[in-house]
């Protein structure tokens, strides 16, 4: 028996679009002869393809360990495959013209398919490049067999042989990286989707499985929910720098914030640190169990980072309950504030300034006249009558409770709200 041996030839390099039309050869350099000779080897593969495709499957088992897993796995399916792509192939040297389009779209689907099963692009290649072998030696076995004497003659069609084999894995590394592109972008878009209806509340129970193996969470935990904004350390790589180290987290970006949904173990006080860069506004979520509470945390962590200064800082919601209350029900801010605050309107706003300020500062300073006193640069008494004068105004008494309460609501109103 005579044995071929493949030219050598290197495979274009990296993605390539359909290939352009080959210029047609010299006939000189292939004569009737040699085309003869290879179209009565082709029919005989043709006709003998189904133990032709044994011969293949049974050299994918022995050779590739990928395809080993494959056939074991679909056998009916896997052979089909080898059948149809040697089809093609062999087709393809009877009628260049009439099968050629064909037979690419064959192996672009193979290879489309292997791509979305998980198979090494080195495998498929290598099925491709052993299949274009077996039926080289095919071509050149049939010939020796029945005419020996024009083995010399398949010699002229070599080239073309090896050529359609390099095109054909050429068009397989194409469709397999540009499918491969394909997933990367539906498992990542599908992941957003999981996060995005995870922080939005609009998660269902039964894709809570789904959403936890693809975040990396359990679905059963403790969490906590980060929102960063101001300077824009997005991209999310950038937000993760607000956390502290070996904190799980997966990072969803917003259009008016990054979101960190972070596994926060028993002290959440650790996941965020107090230092940050500047400009960084961020606000913490109290803690919340599940995956499934996520949402109502992704509300908490945006009424904290509304708290937060617009030079940057760190809000912990748990450490600003009063004015949460307040921005979270800005109507009812108002209508307190107005209340409280509305009769010292018809003052004049410095002599109003004065009285609301003092009172703050008292507030501030625990209700000490003399630390407030202090702060304000003024003497105790002062202080004490500006007190009395805004219980006068108001009708209400700091020496109450419950006057006290809303008193301190109404400033926090006045100074978020801008009332």
């Amino acid at each position: 028996m005579q044995h071929a041996v493949r030219p050598r030839t290197l495979l274009r390099p990296g993605p390539m679009p359909a290939p352009r039309p080959r210029t047609p050869r010299v006939r000189s350099l292939i004569d009737a002869d040699a085309l003869r000779v290879l179209h009565r080897a082709a029919r005989v593969l043709l006709d003998d393809l189904p133990q032709l495709t044994d011969r293949l499957v049974a050299a994918l088992q022995e050779q590739e360990p990928a395809y080993r897993a494959a056939v074991e796995e679909d056998p009916a399916e896997t052979w089909q495959e080898v059948h149809r792509s040697l089809r093609h192939s062999i087709s393809s040297l009877l009628d260049p013209r009439g099968a050629r389009d064909t037979a690419r779209r064959c192996s672009w689907r193979i290879a489309a398919t292997r791509a979305e099963q998980g198979l090494p692009l080195d495998a498929l290649l290598h099925a491709f490049r052993l299949g274009g072998s077996l039926v080289w030696q095919g071509l050149v076995d049939e010939t020796s067999r029945t005419a020996p004497e024009d083995v010399r003659l398949l010699v002229h069609v070599a080239s073309d042989v090896w050529d359609f084999v390099d095109e054909h894995c050429t068009l397989v590394a194409d469709a397999y990286r540009q499918t491969e592109r394909q997933l990367a972008w539906r498992r990542e878009n599908r992941v957003r989707l999981l996060a995005a209806a995870l922080l939005d509340g609009t998660s269902r129970i039964a894709d809570l499985p789904e959403a936890a193996q693809a975040l990396g969470l359990p679905e059963q935990g403790r969490y906590v929910v980060v929102a960063v904004g101001g300077g824009r350390l997005t991209g999310c790589p950038g937000a993760q720098a607000v956390l502290g180290p070996g904190v799980r987290v997966h990072w969803h970006t917003d259009v008016e914030a990054d979101y960190g949904i972070v596994l926060a173990g028993d002290g959440e006080e650790a996941v965020v640190p107090e230092e940050q860069a500047p400009g960084a506004r961020v606000g913490v979520s109290s803690a919340v169990e599940g995956l499934a509470a996520v949402g109502e945390a992704r509300r908490l962590a945006d009424t904290a980072l509304s708290l937060s200064p617009e030079t940057g800082g760190t809000v912990r919601l748990t450490d600003h309950l009063p004015a949460a209350l307040v921005v979270s029900s800005p109507e009812l801010g108002v209508a307190l504030a107005d209340r409280l605050l509305g009769p010292l309107a018809h003052l004049d706003p410095a002599d109003a300034d004065v009285l609301l300020d003092t009172l703050a500062t008292w507030l501030a300073c625990d209700g000490s006249a003399q630390r407030a006193s202090r702060r304000l640069y003024c003497h105790r008494n002062t202080v004490l009558n500006r007190l009395r004068r805004y219980e006068q105004l108001t009708g209400r008494s700091l020496s109450r409770p419950s006057d006290l309460v809303e008193v301190s609501l109404a400033l926090t109103a006045r100074r978020l709200l801008d009332r």
